[in-house]
């Protein structure tokens, strides 16, 4: 089962903890294609530079993301392993829930009437 590869429960939750927030999601994004430092990102929004950099450690703990100090700043890219493996999971949940559409069909429009 895909679900189950050696991941606890609280890391999962935490994964799609951090994918629930639309601003962790826009960091993430942005952090594939550059590799921004946090006061970049907090520049961006219109929040406080300590929210940004509590949405960037949410990210971190969930393990999407990677910071490394560059001199006095810190810049952020994707972990892009643990991304696949989020999707990996979506497309899991995915098919067991057509799987689940495709017998209530079965259950609810029998073939041949």
């Amino acid at each position: 089962m895909v679900a189950r590869r050696k991941e606890s429960e609280e890391a999962l939750n935490q994964l799609f903890r951090a994918l629930a927030d639309s601003t962790r999601r826009d960091i993430l994004a942005r952090s594939l294609t550059e590799t921004p430092s946090v006061s970049d990102l907090a520049a961006r929004y219109e929040m406080s530079f300590a929210a940004v950099q509590k949405h960037v450690a949410v990210l971190e703990r969930a393990g999407l993301i990677k910071k490394r100090a560059n001199g006095r700043e810190q810049l952020v890219s994707t972990n892009r392993a643990r991304l696949k493996r989020a999707g990996e999971l979506l497309d899991y949940f995915e098919s067991i829930w057509r799987q689940r559409m495709a017998q209530l069909d079965d259950v609810l429009l029998p073939k041949g009437k």
